[in-house]
């Protein structure tokens, strides 16, 4: 059967003519305009020996980030991220150590006892990863960080920050940002275990402010190869008055501060002999738990000095190991204009990478964005080239032993 000149267009406008046919067409066309309009390759601010470096080793740096297309803006791709990504099947091994203040740390280890790429335990590669302000070893994101590091033949530690491994407080103290000194102390562990291992450390959000606090603090005393910091929110009074935005406190403020005062319920026999438990469960914004709580446990004469601290954007002039640190322009944790872009510039050891687009801890790409994405390709090929290419990592770095 043939179809006349004018059949064709007849056919084509009953289709048109339908408005689901319509809507679904102009929606398809829409994402893909967005899509491969929006695709952008990340900034990366640097020295030009890191710059060499990463294009070499760590190829990620210079790929067009494409955020997922139905999945638009930092809001969207931050919520989306904790209901959609996968779960990598991770079987831990715990350990609890001690802390100087007579505490407890809980660590979970992923030894990678088959693998073939390093199958001495005493120098096996070792990264260690610090998850973010309410976050454990099973947060989606760690997960995938322990997939990539696993599937390249490395050992894995989780820090979970006290109270939110599962362990039990053993004396009236938490965490906080600007507090390195359990981090110190698991360092100092971890090196003692495996002394002939190399260690890169991991921070996500506060994991990451963490760990450049404690890397300016501990200059090239800092027993580790490299860090990786992602998503850090680097000026705390920013991040706090993004978050107090009317949107941005309905959808996380609240949530995390929900989360936080949980646990110092959970935990509030011990913790009510220094704190008034019933004054900070009534917090409903993070700054008002720091205010309530953080500030008042750490000793910090107010709220503000405490968020002075607990910033790390101005300490990178300290850190003495190679740094490169992700975020996205439209993190609603982080503003973009907080991302210290100009002394990053001055700084030899120091990389910031930062895409339009992925919001906090998200950076989902892909139609169906429940597997490896954009930030885990940076975490896996980042600690590949820091643990296999070492020396050039020094060299591109200016760092002399």
């Amino acid at each position: 059967m043939f179809l006349s000149h004018s059949e064709p267009w007849k056919v084509f406008l009953e289709y048109a003519s339908r408005p689901c046919t319509v809507l679904l067409g102009a929606i398809t066309a829409t994402l893909y305009f967005l899509w491969g309009r929006e695709g952008q390759v990340p900034v990366l601010v640097c020295s030009d020996g890191f710059r060499m470096f990463l294009q070499r080793y760590c190829p990620v740096v210079s790929e067009r980030f494409r955020p997922t297309p139905w999945c638009w803006g930092g809001r969207v791709q931050t919520l989306v991220r904790v209901l959609i990504k996968s779960s990598p099947a991770v079987t831990y091994r715990n350990e609890l150590i001690r802390t100087q203040d007579g505490g407890q740390v809980c660590l979970d280890w992923v030894d990678n006892s088959e693998s073939a790429e390093y199958p001495d335990c005493l120098t096996r590669p070792t990264v260690l990863i610090l998850p973010g302000l309410t976050g454990n070893s099973r947060q989606t994101y760690v997960l995938h960080a322990v997939s990539q590091a696993m599937r390249r033949g490395y050992r894995c530690v989780v820090f979970n920050n006290r109270g939110f491994g599962g362990e039990e407080l053993l004396t009236p103290l938490t965490f906080c940002a600007a507090d390195t000194s359990d981090l110190e102390r698991v360092i100092q562990h971890v090196r003692q275990v495996y002394p002939q291992a190399p260690l890169v450390g991991t921070g996500v959000s506060l994991g990451g402010m963490l760990l450049l606090n404690y890397l300016a603090r501990r200059g090239k005393e800092s027993g580790l190869l490299a860090g990786l910091a992602m998503s850090v929110s680097w000026d705390t009074f920013e991040s706090s008055a993004s978050l107090e935005q009317p949107i941005n406190k309905l959808l996380f403020n609240r949530h995390l501060t929900s989360n936080l005062c949980r646990a110092i319920k959970k935990h509030r026999r011990i913790l009510e002999t220094v704190v008034d438990v019933d004054h900070v469960l009534k917090a409903r914004t993070i700054r008002e738990f720091d205010e309530r709580y953080t500030s008042v446990m750490f000793g910090y004469k107010s709220c503000v000095d405490y968020y002075q601290a607990a910033s790390p954007g101005y300490k990178l002039p300290h850190t003495a190991v190679p740094v490169l640190c992700l975020n996205a322009a439209d993190d609603p944790f982080s503003p973009k204009h907080a991302i210290p872009v100009a002394l990053a510039k001055r700084l030899p050891n120091v990389a910031l990478l930062v895409t339009a687009h992925g919001g906090h801890i998200g950076f989902l790409e892909g139609l169906f964005p429940r597997g490896e994405g954009y930030m885990d390709r940076v975490f896996g090929q980042f600690i590949q080239a820091a643990f296999e290419h070492p020396q050039d990592l020094k060299v591109a770095c200016g760092i002399t032993e």
